[in-house]
């Protein structure tokens, strides 16, 4: 076993040492490590090529102390642990959310309450100021963290629009335009019995998927049929049960619109186990346009959405309202399209 000097160990530089080498003091140091305005150019330079060549490093909770920041902001995906490693979804929100904050010194958390007393837990520590900023994913509609948050006046940007809080800045896709075109190339494809599998009613998402496919039948003059929607939570397995559930009720169906690509996966694996054939028998698309639309057989015609520019735009609006440079809510709505692929094709006219 080696046991090492203390006193042999690497020291990191001290803000006196960086103000020496820099030709300047220590306050003035303070202020451009502290991103203070209050300093020239040229002596803004001097300090930043001393702290590179020193290789000094900022200590954060003293900082925190000068700035009254914390240089951290939270994101909070209000879902089960599992749900972030199955479905494609986040990994991918996240990506773009961490593109969007690489330009800045803030530090990235993820926090995941499952259940009322993890979310309480989780509103309490928001609450305490131990964040600068919050991005809320996933939100259902009866969840408590928007109006917790927004009471205690810390700024937050919301994934996808909040069915009750109004006055909160978010980024969204246009789900119903999406889902919308989705059923358009249905009926293009000369379908008619067209059911759709949605997604969780207390979600903006799964509503707005749901107005859109109901919106497209009625411009078709087809009338609504509750006989031919089933909800899903986004999920394979939740797929699986509603395409089993439709079966049983409308086994005339000639094609599905999905809310999410997992659950078309999950339907298109009861059809082919009933012995129905995609395209020929029964369509299907999905929507995310993730890796799974071109894993299954046949491939899986998708809604395409944004997701890792709707994770950096989410980002840019929380530090903008972070620094104070854009106080005014937003919202913002990013453009969807259709994929086309195998599992959709029309049928041949006779």
């Amino acid at each position: 076993m080696t046991i090492s000097d203390p006193q042999s160990r690497p020291r990191g530089a001290t803000l006196e040492e960086v103000a020496k080498v820099a030709g300047v003091s220590r306050a003035t140091v303070s202020r451009v490590v502290n991103g203070s305005p209050r300093v020239s150019d040229d002596v803004r330079r001097s300090v930043e090529t001393a702290v590179e060549q020193l290789g000094y490093i900022p200590n954060r909770a003293a900082r925190s102390l000068v700035t009254r920041r914390s240089g951290s902001v939270a994101v909070v995906i209000t879902e089960p642990t599992g749900r972030l490693f199955s479905d494609p979804f986040f990994p991918r929100l996240l990506r773009g959310i961490s593109g969007g904050l690489s330009t800045r010194d803030l530090q990235l958390i993820l926090l995941m309450p499952e259940g009322p007393a993890d979310t309480e837990r989780t509103a309490t520590y928001l609450s305490a100021g131990h964040v600068d900023g919050i991005l809320l994913v996933s939100l259902h509609g009866d969840d408590p963290l928007p109006d917790r948050i927004s009471r205690a006046g810390i700024p937050f940007v919301v994934g996808g629009r909040p069915l009750r809080t109004s006055t909160a800045s978010f980024v969204d896709i246009d789900n119903r335009g999406g889902a919308r075109s989705a059923v358009e190339h249905l009926l293009a494809g000369g379908r008619r019995t067209i059911a759709t599998i949605g997604g969780p009613a207390d979600m903006s998402a799964g509503v707005d998927r749901l107005a859109g496919y109901r919106e497209a039948l009625a411009d078709a003059a087809l009338p609504a049929d509750p006989s031919l929607e089933s909800a899903g939570d986004f999920t394979q397995e939740s797929g699986s049960a509603a395409m089993e559930r439709l079966l049983a009720t409308r086994p005339d169906v000639d094609a599905v619109f999905a809310a999410s690509d997992l659950m078309a996966a999950g339907a298109m694996a009861v059809l082919e186990a009933a012995g129905r054939r995609i395209p020929q028998d029964v369509a299907v698309v999905g929507y995310d346009d993730s890796p799974v639309a071109s894993t299954v057989r046949p491939r899986l015609t998708s809604v395409r959405q944004p997701i890792e520019e709707m994770g950096h735009e989410m980002a840019r609006l929380l530090v903008a309202a972070v620094e104070g440079s854009d106080p005014v809510q937003r919202r913002v709505i990013l453009a969807t399209e259709l994929v086309r692929r195998a599992s959709s094709a029309g049928r041949r006219v006779p």
